[in-house]
């Protein structure tokens, strides 16, 4: 692809998300939408006809993309789909572009990333709430403030979705939490090495599974990331981004998680150049220029695999009542990885790694 191709891609899912990327894809201006997928043949049909254009559909997003002449796919199938979906399309030499989480489990995304790794092809994870301008801002007065003490995020909405998210057992930590998890490593620039959780479902909760949760992160360099919140608060709501506080050697920083952050310390904040892109739009500006220079972006499957084994992390210690090691985790998830791998190829790219840790981090961030 040079750099006045348009990237043609398939959209794999056609559900409310599916209907959001259809349409930013058909506002970006290097991004061809040449296809549209889905298991109900009716749902992609009637997220073509939205486009106001004629839009090839189909159920296969693979067998799509060879038909349409697509160089990817951008994956918005339910979780559970995730793996499969991923997999057919890096081995039919597509790269993806997925929505989060990454896969149903951290085994799931350890295969995803040794897939990526076996084929050469892309597979990036849209973390959408990464490419927010002011969560950048947030690193940038991080990285002014020297050695960070704590990080926390405050999370306090009452959203009646109604559906699967309300029989979940874990719905706020499963389904929400990631994003802040994900968001944390970011800004302190460190990755988790402990969880421990308490969870609790208080009496008035219209949701089956424990809707509040109290999570503290040991991260590397010894700071504290501390998440609490709860998907059933009545009252004053948080920003859906949740709403930060940085302590560190040098002051401290406040992001009411929709505003600029404001930094409280005597320092002189680094000049730097402001954060071009946002949400899911940024999210497939990355991943388009990431395709032109060869660069891994950041969400590439390797580095975004802490962040899902964070929310595992943060389940099981809610679940035993004890701290969990991350590396424990990972191990447990390589282990199972192993046993239920069907590709040769990628079960042997799984055994030849010497350390699960070293190589999920070993990929460039830029």
């Amino acid at each position: 692809m040079t750099l006045a191709d348009p990237l043609r891609v398939v959209l794999a899912g056609a559900g409310n998300m599916g209907r959001a990327w259809g349409r930013t894809i058909e506002g970006a201006p290097d991004v061809e939408l040449a296809g549209i997928a889905d298991i109900d043949p009716g749902a992609a049909e009637a997220a073509a006809a939205e486009l106001g254009r004629p839009v090839a559909v189909g159920t296969d997003a693979v067998a799509l993309a060879a038909s349409t002449g697509a160089r990817a796919v951008v994956d918005v199938t339910v979780p559970a789909a995730h793996h499969p979906v991923t997999t057919d399309a890096l081995f039919a030499g597509l790269d993806v572009l997925g929505e989060k989480p990454v896969a149903e489990t951290v085994a799931q995304a350890l295969s995803l990333a040794a897939a990526s790794q076996v084929t050469g092809r892309l597979f990036m994870v849209s973390q959408s709430r990464r490419w927010n301008p002011q969560l950048f801002a947030l690193r940038a007065m991080a990285e002014d403030l020297g050695a960070a003490g704590s990080l926390t995020t405050e999370f306090f909405r009452a959203p009646r979705f109604g559906g699967f998210r309300e029989e979940m057992a874990h719905p706020l930590l499963v389904d929400m939490a990631i994003h802040a998890f994900d968001s944390a490593r970011f800004v302190l620039g460190a990755e988790p090495v402990s969880a421990y959780c308490e969870t609790h479902n208080p009496p008035w909760s219209w949701y089956a599974g424990d809707a509040a949760a109290t999570a503290v992160f040991a991260m590397e360099g010894g700071a504290r990331y501390t998440y609490t919140g709860s998907w059933c608060a009545p009252g004053r709501q948080t920003s859906w981004n949740g709403e930060w506080r940085l302590s560190a050697e040098k002051g401290s920083a406040h992001w009411d998680g929709d505003h600029e952050p404001v930094l409280d310390a005597e320092v002189e904040p680094t000049p730097r150049p402001p954060a071009l892109f946002s949400g899911i739009e940024g999210s497939l500006l990355v991943f388009t220029d990431a395709l032109r220079t060869g660069v891994p972006p950041m969400g590439e499957v390797h580095e975004n695999v802490l962040s899902l084994a964070m929310v595992e992390a943060a389940v099981q210690s809610a679940e035993t009542g004890r701290p969990v090691l991350l590396d424990e985790v990972l191990a447990e998830a390589h282990a199972e990885a192993l046993r239920t791998e069907s590709n040769p190829d990628v079960k042997d790219a799984l055994a030849s790694w010497p350390n699960v840790r070293e190589v999920l981090t070993a990929a460039t961030h830029p």
